[in-house]
């Protein structure tokens, strides 16, 4: 089964849950802004995505962050630490197989297709 991260309230998100429950596929929902994220499954996400695609530098949050710590920002462990620390600055939705393997970052009906209908 998957799992998709993210929050509730993301428009994004929706989108996403619309697709999989519209091709009738099945997903765990991970919120985690309610329930944390760990430095080791945001450093495995880095390993599927390049950590500068993970961290969705066009969000608010990212946006509204203190420009020291934007600049602090250079490299996978500075990364995972944001997002450990500011889940909502992590680009949704990421969603994993049921190895916990991360296959798609973001919502594209496009990559959806190719990825979970073949």
């Amino acid at each position: 089964m998957l799992t998709l991260y993210g929050i509730p309230n993301c428009d994004t998100i929706k989108k996403a849950r619309t697709w999989l429950e519209k091709n009738k596929i099945a997903y765990t929902f991970y919120d985690y802004r309610k329930d944390s994220i760990s430095t080791d499954k945001v450093e495995n996400w880095f390993k599927a995505f390049p950590w500068e695609k993970v961290i969705n530098k066009a969000s608010t949050t990212w946006k509204e962050l203190p420009e020291e710590l934007k600049l602090s920002v250079t490299d996978e462990k500075s990364a995972a630490k944001l997002a450990v620390a500011h889940t909502t600055v992590i680009k949704r939705p990421v969603i994993e197989d049921a190895t916990g393997k991360a296959v798609t970052l973001g919502f594209s009906e496009k990559i959806y297709e190719e990825t979970f209908l073949k």
